[in-house]
């Protein structure tokens, strides 16, 4: 198997993988509803706790994660079965690629989530510690401000400092995607900027409690 060849296998799977979209599946599964209809119409974790309740809620965070997670180690498993030398650029390609997959998912006309916990799960595969290090940062800001949001633009911001600054490494396409994964997640988080900017954002159990 040629490297091109190994290159196109593993990026489809991880795509793949990643554009499952698993908060959407367990609210239509457990519920009979389309969560897109209902919060903020996204299918990530938060609007599935909001929507469905927080035991989907929590379904969705680690199944999205693992997602994630078992891209990159897809990748490592194609390097290192079929000797394919450069490794480490490749597992991080996978996780940009499920990352997209998440937000862009060929499921549901190319409209996706906003890629935390995908990201969380290639983080937590490629650097763990200083990813769980960017878990500590957000845990943090949701407990001091109740702002899923802010505490994901945040975190994502850190991790990809952290992580550039942690791998000693260095490689060009690694430090890429150090980058570009966070990016892409606080780019899709321009609505919740421009709500937490006009102080119109909603805080995490805040509908339940006027409820």
């Amino acid at each position: 198997m040629t490297p091109t060849l190994i290159w196109i296998i593993t990026l489809l799977v991880a795509y793949l993988l990643g554009s499952i979209p698993t908060g959407y599946l367990l609210v239509r599964f457990f519920k009979n509803e389309d969560v897109r209809a209902t919060g903020s119409g996204n299918i990530g974790a938060t609007n599935v706790a909001r929507s469905g309740g927080k035991g989907l809620g929590i379904a969705t965070l680690v199944l999205d994660a693992l997602k994630g997670f078992v891209a990159v180690a897809f990748a490592w498993h194609m390097a290192q079965r079929l000797g394919f030398p450069s490794g480490y650029d490749l597992e991080a390609m996978a996780g940009l690629f499920a990352v997209l997959g998440h937000m862009y998912t060929v499921w549901l006309g190319f409209k996706g989530g906003k890629g935390v916990a995908t990201a969380l799960g290639v983080f937590l595969y490629l650097m763990p510690l200083t990813t769980l290090f960017a878990v500590v940062i957000f845990a943090i800001i949701f407990a001091l401000t109740k702002y899923v949001s802010l505490a994901s633009i945040i975190s994502a911001a850190a991790l990809a400092v952290l992580c550039i600054f942690f791998d000693r490494r260095h490689q060009l396409i690694v430090d890429l995607v150090y980058i570009a994964i966070p990016l892409l997640v606080i780019v899709k988080h321009h609505a919740n900027i421009s709500r937490l900017l006009n102080r119109t954002e909603p805080k995490f159990g805040a509908k339940k409690k006027e409820a």
